[in-house]
């Protein structure tokens, strides 16, 4: 037996002691006083109730030992779900302790993956380690909570072998999820910043085996761009170097986003940018249409929560002291009377009601002024930044729509991205010498808005419009209404489009295939490096 607040469980006598000399004290008060009036009154006082003060020093004793939180015993959990075959597979070489993304590569990994975990709860998963030589962590399970302590220990120095083989893990990945005979969709995530150290072309043959087997393969990529140092740290956390090549010169790592494009059409799979700020979010989004089969698992709880029985003893001792006084009865019909239902009214919303009204301007500051008081969460910041895109107040709308595009929702955090993109739009059209910039933007959270919801037409549509035509005042498509309460949503259709939807869909196919060509060139010129595994542990 264990308990979550011990030093709750220590105060439990002296809690209970006092409530019991208090009941006894006042018990012996009222005794006192009924005396005083009559010696008859005073007999029958002294009768009645005379084990109550007793009763609540028991209930408060188990009260106490409840909100100490006792567990114990052990509990064998049987589910059953549809279930997705998935296995990650993380980088775990040294470039990965570069600090250019907070708190650092590795450590961004961890904080994905465990989201990554928390969302997918009912698929099998299994993880993979990686450096120099590829290593099983854990097989498909359904155990989020073992699999959560593996990822907290997630360092470089489980490896034995530095450097990055990127074609072992994606070899090893394909033999665990080609051993099981289930007939769901079998999927490998992979976080890495896409230095690998061997061969190029022993990687995209890897990556062209995962296609044909039918292993849908997710990169994630990591890291920035720029060349960054590997800091060397103490098991204090203080830095006492960085990390050095064999001439003794401080080596610096990158994003290789050459490798990883190329590795991502190999298998014809998905690369998922290293800029994104919800990186789990949109691999759960790109999972989520994928085939499950019915799987059981069973998983052993232990420690199980036993508060609720200490709790019930409480409120039986509670009961035995009200039934045992004469005035129970009365309290009950009293408190019946005054428990009477009363009519429901949800708390009303002046953003709601101005917005509904037409009166855009008196909603955006409502909207504004419940999202700084911290009401609403981010449903509040989206419904105040489309107010505010609907009256063009652009900076006040670009602040608030970016704080919800944060948004742990991925509904809120797409409609989010879709009004940025409008926004980028329509500042496109009325500012002719930012007008390049405004574009860029737009085509930015429009890729970002399909990564959350790939099926949008409105945002394909709008994506077509910010990359071949100049964009009209209103932006395609419309987005509907906030999830939660509030009154902002996305801004009507254009009237007029430049485009016929069968025009957009053709240039559509032309730029991918262009895109294609571009990405098969930089894949040929990388396949003629060499292997320069030779000498890096990093």
């Amino acid at each position: 037996m264990r308990f979550d607040a011990p030093f709750v469980l220590l105060a439990a006598p002296i809690v209970a002691l006092l409530v019991t000399l208090l009941a006894w004290w006042a018990r012996r008060a009222r005794v006192r006083r009924a005396a005083a009036w009559s010696e008859a009154l005073g007999r029958v006082a002294r009768r009645l109730d005379r084990a109550g003060w007793l009763w609540l020093g028991m209930a408060a004793l188990c009260g106490t030992v409840a909100l100490a939180g006792p567990r114990w015993g052990r509990q064998v959990v049987t589910t059953e779900a549809q279930a997705l075959d998935l296995v990650i597979a993380v980088d775990l070489s040294r470039s990965m302790l570069a600090e250019d993304v907070a708190p650092s590569r590795l450590g961004r990994v961890q904080q994905q993956v465990r989201r990554l975990l928390h969302d997918l709860p009912e698929d099998r998963v299994g993880l993979i380690g990686f450096a120099g030589r590829s290593f099983i962590l854990s097989p498909l399970t359904g155990d989020a909570s073992a699999l959560q302590l593996l990822v907290d220990a997630l360092h470089p120095d489980l490896v034995s072998a530095g450097g990055t083989d990127l074609g072992a893990a994606l070899r090893q990945g394909r033999e665990l999820l080609l051993a099981s005979d289930r007939v769901a969709d079998r999927v490998l995530v992979v976080f890495t910043d896409g230095e690998a150290h061997d061969s190029l072309s022993e990687v995209l043959g890897a990556a062209d085996r995962l296609r044909r087997d039918g292993v849908h393969l997710v990169l994630v990529a990591e890291g920035q761009a720029a060349p960054s140092r590997i800091p060397l740290r103490t098991a204090a956390g203080e830095i006492e170097g960085y990390q050095e090549d064999v001439g003794g010169n401080a080596v610096l790592t990158q994003r290789r986003d050459d490798v990883l494009t190329g590795i991502a059409d190999a298998a014809e799979g998905v690369l998922v940018a290293a800029g994104l700020g919800d990186q789990a979010g949109a691999v759960r989004d790109l999972v989520q249409g994928y085939k499950r089969a019915p799987s059981r698992s069973a998983a052993t709880r232990n420690d199980l929560p036993r508060g609720w029985i200490a709790l019930l003893a409480a409120v039986a001792f509670l009961l035995g002291q009200a039934v045992t006084r004469q005035s129970a009865a009365l309290a009950v019909l009293l408190l019946a009377a005054l428990a009477a239902p009363a009519p429901a009214q949800g708390p009303r919303n002046a953003g709601d009601e101005a917005w509904r009204a037409g009166r855009l301007e008196v909603a955006a500051v409502r909207y504004l002024e419940q999202a700084r008081a911290g009401e609403g969460g981010d449903t509040a910041w989206y419904n105040a930044g489309s107010a505010l895109l609907a009256v063009r107040r652009w900076p006040d709308a670009r602040e608030a729509l970016v704080r919800a595009a944060r948004s742990l929702d991925p509904e809120v955090r797409f409609r989010a991205l879709y009004n940025l993109g409008l926004m980028a739009l329509r500042l496109a059209a009325s500012d002719s010498l930012s007008r390049d910039a405004h574009l860029a933007e737009a085509r930015a959270r429009y890729r970002e808005a399909l990564l959350l919801r790939p099926g949008s037409a409105d945002a394909k549509w709008n994506l077509e419009l910010a990359v071949v035509t100049p964009p009209p005042a209103s932006g395609g498509g419309g987005g509907g209404t906030p999830p939660a309460s509030g009154g902002g949503s996305e801004q009507e259709a254009p009237s007029t489009p430049a485009l016929s939807r069968e025009q957009a869909e053709q240039i559509l196919e032309s730029i991918a295939a262009e895109e294609r060509r571009t990405r098969q060139e930089v894949t040929r010129r990388a396949g003629q490096l060499r292997d320069t595994r030779r000498g890096r542990d990093w």
